[in-house]
């Protein structure tokens, strides 16, 4: 028996031809390539969301760490945020317009929705940036226990976070000052925290009105969301087994609470920042190849499309991190 196939029999078979789905070859790689980034991002939300639900009673509130606006003073949660995703999903929106331009052969419209979009996409990187440099600086500094944890500080008059430098207590004796005029420079190690932790808790000490926050949040009954905040003995009491200053966040060390959140604030959103860095990069090259006429001696604009495809799921993947990170 001949068990030969035909070329005919393989077309019947088959039956795509060049284009399965109806797609090219390059938007088909761009899917597959999607989707297996979305698996990457599902695994590291999914981790996330494991690791919250482990901690859920020690997990730092994010209105209460994303309060920053830039060149303005105050308490702002989750305003600046915000403003970052409407701006991203605006950037969408002009993608798609320069997507529909470059199917109606509108060399002009896709150079100007282009530019908006690559605008938008660089508002984004720049805000992340700022956000990431105001979450590693800190605003109001804690200290850590023995076992890890983060107590942090209230001023019971106002109900407000305190900031250390609201009530540290300077002592002369705790530090040397590194000038160059005392010819004493660091080599290694990290730098000294603003203040020392004998200056905190003295200076703790002296001011009436200060209490402790600890990470601990109220589950249910008056309160309900909120961190506990101990009274004036049990804060003192606490403060005993308090072993530095922490300033900011890392890695190690997180001023806000659990070091996970830091790690995974850190993790998700600085891969997600690759991707739309990646993305801006790329529609400035498919920008310049439009204003140089090279689709339109193509006679379709196929790579804008496909490169639409990818900003469309950087934004889509933003709205999951926005949505599980921030808000819930």
């Amino acid at each position: 028996m001949d068990s030969t196939i035909t070329t005919d029999s393989q077309e019947k078979v088959w039956g795509g031809g060049n284009q399965p789905l109806n797609a090219s070859y390059g938007k088909l790689m761009m899917w597959f390539f999607l989707v297996s980034d979305a698996l990457t991002f599902s695994g590291l939300l999914v981790a996330y969301g494991f690791s919250r639900f482990k901690f859920l009673e020690t997990w730092p509130i994010a209105d209460e760490v994303f309060t920053h606006v830039p060149f303005f003073h105050g308490n702002y949660p989750m305003y600046y945020v915000a403003f970052m995703t409407f701006v991203l999903i605006m950037s969408s929106v002009t993608m798609v317009l320069a997507v529909d331009a470059g199917h109606k052969m509108k060399k002009n419209a896709v150079i100007w929705y282009m530019f908006l979009t690559i605008i938008g996409g660089a508002i984004f990187v720049g805000s992340q940036a700022w956000e990431w440099a105001t979450f590693i600086n800190g605003s109001y500094g804690a200290v850590e226990t023995k076992g890890g944890r983060i107590l942090q500080f209230v001023n019971t008059d106002t109900g407000e976070r305190a900031a250390l430098a609201d009530f540290a207590k300077t002592i002369p004796s705790e530090r040397v000052d590194h000038e160059r005029k005392n010819g004493i420079w660091y080599y290694e190690g990290t730098a000294l925290p603003s203040y020392s932790l004998n200056e905190v808790i003295e200076g703790f000490k002296t001011n009436q009105n200060m209490a402790v926050q600890t990470e601990s949040i109220i589950q249910e009954g008056e309160g309900q969301g909120k961190k506990v905040v101990l009274s004036r003995e049990g804060s003192l009491a606490k403060l005993n087994n308090a072993t530095q200053v922490v300033e900011g966040a890392n890695l190690i060390h997180n001023e806000y609470g659990s070091r996970l959140f830091a790690d995974f604030f850190f993790f998700i959103t600085g891969f997600h920042g690759f991707h739309v860095t990646s993305g801006v990069l790329i529609n400035l090259i498919i920008f310049f190849n439009v204003i140089l006429g090279t689709y339109e001696r193509r006679g379709h604009y196929e790579m804008v499309e496909k490169v639409g495809l990818y900003w469309h799921f950087v934004d889509l993947v933003w709205v999951f991190v926005f949505t599980f990170f921030y808000l819930v």
